[in-house]
């Protein structure tokens, strides 16, 4: 079991996650990896300051 995280760990994991984040990784992908919660990612993504990616996934083109 994760415990809560405060002061410079919760920093940390913040600025770890983000980084996985901003790498493509998704918030379920990283909460499945990291053993957290999609909650508790998507906190710890918000805590770090990052911008957060709209809802479902990369647009395709459609045929015209």
């Amino acid at each position: 079991m994760r415990t809560n995280l405060t002061g410079p760990a919760r920093d940390a994991e913040a600025a770890r996650l983000a980084a996985l984040y901003k790498a493509g990784d998704s918030i379920r992908g990283i909460a499945a990896s990291s053993g957290r919660s999609y909650g508790s990612v998507r906190q710890l993504l918000l805590h770090a300051k990052c911008p957060l990616r709209p809802r479902g996934g990369t647009p395709t083109q459609r045929p015209a």
